[in-house]
């Protein structure tokens, strides 16, 4: 077809079209898949705080986990597991996971999370926290 003097490929238009729509489509799974983990947004106590016994460790993440896979247990300066409790994900607010603490004696504690998204994406990492 001769349009204003230059030859139009139709099938050609098409099929670059189409790649650009497969580069985009490519990119957006790749950016979704990289949005499938969770991570820590809020804790308590905070990383680096120093603070009276707590109650409890609570940790809010950035979408919901999956309750059967995830985890929270806290450790002292020697590395023993403190907290005698299982760590629960709050059935109301599916991105909190808290679990019940013993009265802590003053010293280095760390925190040390398993995060699965509901979608089963696994992340996990610690942080630490002193009682005085």
């Amino acid at each position: 077809m001769i349009m204003n003097g230059t030859i139009g490929n139709h099938r050609g238009d098409a099929t670059r079209i189409a790649a650009k729509l497969a580069v985009w489509f490519a990119g957006l799974a790749v950016a979704s898949a990289a949005f499938a983990h969770v991570f820590p947004q809020k804790q308590e106590p905070g990383a680096g705080a120093t603070v009276a016994s707590p109650a409890q460790v609570r940790v809010i993440f950035d979408g919901p986990l999956e309750a059967a896979f995830s985890s929270l247990t806290v450790t002292d300066a020697s590395g023993k597991q403190v907290n005698t409790q299982k760590a629960a994900v709050d059935e109301h607010q599916p991105a909190l996971i808290a679990v019940p603490l013993p009265p802590l004696a003053a010293g280095h504690y760390t925190v040390h999370w398993v995060a699965v998204a509901s979608d089963g994406h696994r992340t996990h990492g610690d942080y630490a926290f002193n009682v005085k």
